[in-house]
């Protein structure tokens, strides 16, 4: 359909445009519709307030030294990432719903009497209260939490803060205080060995008789020499060993599935599996995106999960391999041990079958001694270094605020709900405003009603807001009427009486003020003109003329009036007046088609132009009865008001009637209408620019009632 924004191929953004600007009282409308149902709604939400803290999360390098610099941590987005993931995991939230007893205060929230689990605090919490985001390039990780209450809001975000805080040292020193109970046992063990070592040293004295021997100086040849650089390198594996022993059993203990939050902890320093970590949380991340956007079965997911499910389990692997590792090592640095052990007996063997075979057991026992004493010191060492280190503090995560109590709610957020209501009600009025285009079947334009009906268009009457009328008339407003009436001239014969009626498919289109008007014009011109108000079911010319309605058309058909009684002569220079008249429920039927003839046939010598003004064809029978006395019919259209077919089918019954139908007369046509319309009307403006000084000057001395009258003018037929 030509005009039509979206059926037409080459539809425009100036088509558009003049859509929007014919629909803009409805967008506007939908628009405030829409906003005050937003306002509505979000004054009636209850209101939420926001409470924050900020915690400066940072990766250790590695195992602290003593007195190592603090200040070495860098940033790590994957490390960050998995910090973040542990802030909102069940290890730092059930402590703070079990410490701020929420598990009730929720159930309250939600109007439960009893108390929730905390797998259903978890899940509220997490999911209604908790935002924890990290800052862009930076450490700084914010925990926003979400309540009713203020104060609660806050309390559970410094809880959240703590027990993050805690978790995290004690993480970060569970090794340390792990090993340092090991060494304290290593150290009770040697303590033990030595005392016995030496109660065996003391015994062999006694019976060997050797008090007075210096045992430092005893022997200095190459075999002893031999013998105290293996009893050494024992030592130095024997404390390897257990070093070696306690990482394995440390590891061994933890279970496979809590071995995979180490990688980070620097517990596990193999690039291998570094590199395999970082892979998997990009995998992770990229798993969650899809998740976003696509439904479960979508292919990118399913590929993104086998992925990361692949990678996942190398990363098993490579932590099993890394246990296995640890073991092997372990039996390794043991079957050192014991290969040193060997040699070394079978060395003290060869040495006692020597020729000191009596010294020799106090000389072993006296060097197992002094080789059981530097354990013992080794330990006692190592133990002291660990305690001074596992006292250095640790600066790996700082709590940079307190959260406060807010004073203003943060949900709902009036401006951003003002915002969306007024996006969603644009985008929602446009589009309304695009469908009712698609299907209004009306008349669009000159071409269209041109085209389907193949009838010319005798004029355009285009729409006024407020129209004035009389002697303040804009020469503009009436400009349309003079060329329609131009235009009836050159579709009549010249130098002939005419008269005319003038239909509409429907009520309320405009029709009796157009003729109205039109009369005015035919007058103004010097013709001799009479109309007669011929819609006797609801009369509107009287209205118009301010005249009043009987006697009239009614008692001239029932024979109680003649014609020149009801006539009212002179309401304008060369205008006559027949009113419908005052008879109740008469309307025309075929047996006044004669009577009307004659009356007709009577006014021809005495008029120009005689002028019905006729109620709508369709559904009203009086139409047709005066399009078989006329010598020519007028078929008015209002702008976009009735559907196309109903139009054709006014046309199509004026036409079963054989009453020359000499055009089409389209009505209110706004200036913005369309190109063809303002082909038709843009002149008119010319008249009112010309005169607008004169318009303005004149001050308006009409009563209110005439302003009334001129709303009428407008759409007299609108009470339908």
């Amino acid at each position: 359909m030509a005009g039509t924004l979206v059926s037409k191929d080459s539809a425009t953004l100036v088509d558009f445009m003049r859509v929007l600007r014919l629909r803009r009282a409805l967008i506007g409308l939908i628009v405030s519709l829409v906003l005050l149902a937003t306002l509505a709604v979000t004054a009636f939400l209850p209101k939420w307030y926001m409470a924050t803290t900020k915690v400066r999360v940072e990766k250790p390098e590695g195992e602290v030294k003593l007195f190592q610099s603090q200040n070495s941590s860098y940033y790590d987005p994957y490390y960050l990432q998995d910090q973040l993931r542990t802030m909102q995991s069940e290890i730092i939230l059930y402590p703070v719903i079990d410490n701020l007893r929420l598990n009730a205060r929720v159930a309250h929230m939600l109007g439960s009497a009893a108390p929730l689990s905390n797998a259903l605090t978890y899940r509220y919490l997490l999911n209604k209260m908790l935002n924890i985001e990290s800052q862009r390039s930076s450490s700084i990780i914010e925990i926003d939490v979400y309540a009713q209450d203020a104060a609660l809001a806050a309390a559970i975000a410094n809880e959240i803060a703590r027990v993050y805080s805690e978790n995290r040292i004690n993480f970060a020193t569970s090794e340390q205080r792990e090993g340092l109970a090991k060494l304290r046992e290593e150290l009770v063990a040697q303590e033990k060995i030595v005392s016995g070592q030496r109660d065996a040293v003391e015994k062999l004295r006694n019976e060997l008789n050797i008090s007075g021997v210096d045992l430092n100086s005893r022997y200095s040849d190459m075999e002893i020499e031999t013998l105290r650089q293996m009893q050494n390198s024992l030592i130095a594996l024997s404390v390897d060993a257990i070093g070696r022993k306690t990482r394995w059993e440390r590891f061994k203990s933890i279970p496979p599935d809590e071995r995979f939050n180490l990688v980070n902890a620097e517990l596990i320093q193999d690039p291998n599996i570094q590199n395999l970590l970082q892979a998997y949380l990009v995998a992770d991340q990229n798993v969650t995106k899809l998740k976003e956007r696509l439904g479960e079965n979508h292919p990118d997911l399913v590929a993104a999960l086998g992925a990361r499910a692949k990678i996942r389990e190398q990363l098993d692997a490579q932590l099993r391999g890394y246990e296995s590792s640890l073991e092997i090592s372990y039996k390794e640095a043991e079957a050192r041990v014991a290969e040193l052990k060997r040699q070394l007996e079978d060395a003290k063997v060869e040495q006692i079958l020597s020729a000191r075979d009596r010294m020799r057991p106090f000389e072993e026992s006296a060097r197992k001694l002094d080789d059981e004493t530097r354990l013992l010191t080794t330990l006692k060492l190592t133990l002291r270094q660990r305690e001074i280190d596992f006292q250095v503090p640790k600066r790996t995560i700082e709590i940079l605020n307190t959260a406060e109590p807010p004073i203003r709610a943060s949900r709902p957020s009036w401006p951003l709900n003002i915002a969306i209501a007024l996006v969603f009600g644009l985008m929602l009025g446009v589009g309304v405003a695009v469908l009712l285009e698609y299907f209004d079947t009306s008349f669009r334009n000159v071409t269209d009603v041109e085209t389907k009906l193949n009838l010319p268009a005798l004029g355009v009457i285009p729409f006024v807001a407020h129209p004035r009328g009389g002697a303040e008339a804009d020469p503009a407003e009436e400009e349309p009427y003079r060329v329609l009436h131009t235009n009836l001239n050159l579709a009549l014969k010249p130098g002939q009486s005419a008269s005319l009626v003038m239909f509409s498919a429907g009520p309320g289109e405009g029709k009796s003020t157009t003729l109205h008007h039109l009369t005015h014009a035919m007058a103004a011109a010097g013709e001799r003109v009479i109309l007669i108000d011929s819609d006797l079911r609801r009369p509107t010319q009287h209205k118009l003329a301010h005249r009043p309605k009987d006697p009239g058309l009614c008692e001239v058909l029932l024979g109680r009036k003649t014609m020149d009684e009801v006539v009212q002569r002179g309401i304008s220079p060369g205008l006559d007046f027949v009113p419908s008249g005052a008879s109740a429920g008469f309307t025309l039927n075929l047996l006044y088609g004669r009577r009307l003839r004659e009356l007709v046939d009577s006014l021809r010598g005495q008029y120009d132009k005689i002028i019905f003004d006729s109620p709508p064809i369709i559904g009203v029978s009086d139409a047709a009865v005066l399009a078989q006395v006329v010598d020519g019919a007028v078929l008015l259209i209002q702008h976009r008001r009735n559907p196309q077919s109903m139009v054709v089918r006014a046309q199509q019954i004026i036409e079963s009637i054989k009453t020359p139908l000499l055009g089409v007369v389209l009505n209110q046509v706004p200036s913005d209408g369309g190109d063809d319309y303002g082909y038709y009307t843009h002149n008119y403006n010319y008249y009112s620019e010309s005169d607008q000084s004169r318009h303005t000057s004149r001050p308006s001395n009409r009563p209110a009632e005439a302003v009334e009258d001129h709303l009428d003018l407008h759409e007299p037929d609108r009470r339908a």
